[in-house]
């Protein structure tokens, strides 16, 4: 089943598909170990829902909302 990473709940796990981001946010995504194959756990997300912070590759890692959104997961 395929889902993009915002739409995780916590303590779901999946692996990175496609980065579908453009641009410098792409970028950042790639530069912070977010490629495909990688392993990753939604962590928890903020009262209001913004940033997420999930486990990939051993540490944990913030994105907003909107940087999730650009990765597309097979959970």
């Amino acid at each position: 089943m395929e889902k993009t990473l915002d739409k995780l709940k916590p303590g779901e796990k999946g692996t990175v598909k496609r980065v579908t981001a453009e641009g410098m946010i792409r970028r950042r995504l790639f530069d912070m170990g977010v490629t495909p194959g990688a392993a990753l756990m939604m962590r928890k997300a903020a009262p209001f829902g913004d940033p997420l912070e999930i486990t990939l590759r051993g540490y944990e890692l913030s994105l907003r909302r909107i940087e999730a959104a650009g990765v597309l997961l097979e959970v």
